[in-house]
């Protein structure tokens, strides 16, 4: 299996940290972008350097490279997942503006007819946010927010992060183990 994943420089860079090692866990080839703005935020926000997120992935892309293998729909992939996605990238897919690679390479996903998760990070939502998600889902993007669910029982915040972590897993159809399932509840 081959995920591309974007991360964006939205608040809670951890989401698409824990994802990346998911995938690894999952042995899921990956190729990965960093937006200058989530290159920033991962270093404001968690412990991790940006080497050292690069380092979880098979395949490293600058976001500035509209060339990358990514940015073509015969480069197959079984889908992408923007994680966080801001608001500024969830608006240039929503109008299929390719500016970036992230933008170009989820425009390819949806044309191609491939799984594109967005996973927006941000609150309150205002009226263009919420029309930028409709549009993005009207053509074909999983909105995938990261709103915690309580009925696993977590302790802790890796526990609310690896349950959204297991949800986009679930998207793609990627067997995990990373929360409890209902039904499976003591």
């Amino acid at each position: 299996m081959r995920i591309v994943v974007g991360i964006t420089g939205s608040s809670g860079p951890i989401y698409g940290i824990r994802t990346l090692q998911a995938l690894r866990e999952a042995q899921v080839e990956t190729h990965l972008v960093i937006t200058e703005g989530a290159r920033r935020t991962i270093v404001l926000e968690t412990g991790w350097q940006v080497e050292e997120v690069e380092a979880l992935a098979t395949a490293v892309y600058d976001n500035a490279d509209l060339a990358a293998p990514i940015s073509s729909g015969s480069f197959p992939t079984d889908g992408m997942i923007v994680v966080p996605c801001s608001m500024k990238t969830l608006a240039a897919i929503a109008y299929s503006m390719s500016q970036d690679l992230v933008a170009r390479a989820a425009d390819v996903t949806l044309k191609e007819g491939r799984r594109l998760i967005l996973v927006p990070r941000e609150t309150p939502l205002h009226l263009g946010h919420l029309r930028n998600m409709v549009r993005a889902a009207e053509i074909g993007a999983v909105i995938l927010p990261p709103i915690p669910a309580f009925y696993h029982g977590p302790r802790t915040v890796e526990e609310i992060i690896d349950q959204t972590v297991g949800k986009i897993l679930d998207q793609l159809c990627i067997p995990h183990t990373l929360y409890r399932r209902w039904g499976t509840l003591p």
